[in-house]
């Protein structure tokens, strides 16, 4: 795969669950089809809206065995494959490339805090392992404040010839600018945070990994279309309708739980999300439900 083929939108895909928590392989199908009819460009998984927190190793192969297979070679497939150590990001790795995925995406290690240069340590150590693109992806939100910055994005960019990009999660539109300005002009930069697309389109990113493109992949596929074809106030108005669905699913339930049951209000099977994590009550399904009717996602 040549790294320019990796852009546009990119759904972290759902995993399927039955409701007693157990992997539903057989709604992995329904689900790709649903996200590629709309015209999406890839697909990744397993993310942090796949679960793959909760996903055991073998559980993970699963999934990307099962998504590979629908997919069967019409969009690139995107494994995140990282873990908090060196040892087992490389497992994860190489048991994706070996399983036929076209990149992998590394997220920082969690949970501890390493150093820039450990971070360059560990990216180097991981990519030696394997040969297929690399993509770090940095979200600190979700590894206690750990950054892929802008200088070490660029190094790694320098370093290593498949090291071709990153998905930026910071939130941070100033930071994702930094790193489109420091890597090469072929740097591949997603950015992760769904109210962002447009402006990180602006600033130079090439597509977007964002939860939504779960529910509403066509609306991010029109804000990505209307950009490239110069159709800016066109972006604008959809970008503001997906910002309106993207800020108000926390006030439903816990993450990752509000998108899987949106695509459930919608009759596609994404199930529960695992235990811990609740479905939500019946009024917050209701309100979810009102709110996918306001925005035309579901009939009333």
């Amino acid at each position: 795969m040549q790294p320019e083929q990796l852009h546009g939108v990119i759904p972290p895909l759902v995993t399927p669950m039955h409701a007693d928590g157990s992997l539903n392989l057989d709604a992995v199908p329904v689900l790709v089809e649903h996200v590629l009819s709309n015209g999406v460009h890839g697909i990744f998984t397993p993310g942090s809206q796949s679960e793959a927190f909760a996903l055991s190793v073998g559980e993970r192969r699963q999934v990307l065995d099962a998504v590979l297979a629908a997919v069967d070679g019409r969009v690139p497939v995107i494994a995140g494959t990282g873990a908090i150590t060196t040892r087992d990001t490389i497992a994860l790795s190489q048991d994706a490339e070996r399983a036929g995925v076209d990149a992998a995406a590394i997220i920082t290690p969690y949970f501890i805090t390493p150093s820039q240069d450990e971070l360059i340590a560990h990216y180097k150590t991981v990519a030696d392992s394997i040969t297929i693109p690399i993509l770090g992806y940095s979200n600190p939100a979700r590894t206690g404040g750990v950054r892929l910055l802008p200088d070490t994005l660029a190094h790694l960019a320098s370093e290593i010839p498949h090291f071709i990009g990153v998905k930026d999660s910071s939130g941070d539109l100033a930071e994702t600018a930094a790193i489109i300005r420091a890597c090469p002009a072929d740097f591949r930069v997603f950015v992760g945070r769904d109210t962002l697309v447009l402006a990180a389109l602006h600033y130079g990113a090439v597509g977007t990994v964002a939860l939504t493109a779960n529910v509403v992949p066509s609306i991010l596929v029109r804000i990505y279309d209307a950009f490239r074809a110069g159709e800016y106030d066109r972006a604008r108005v959809c970008q503001e309708r997906l910002s309106i669905l993207r800020d108000a699913l926390p006030r439903f339930g816990s993450y990752p739980a509000p998108v899987k049951e949106a695509l459930n209000l919608m009759g596609l099977p994404a199930g529960p999300a695992r235990r811990p994590i609740l479905p939500l009550s019946d009024g917050k399904r209701q309100e979810l439900r009102a709110l996918l009717i306001t925005l035309g996602i579901l009939n009333a």
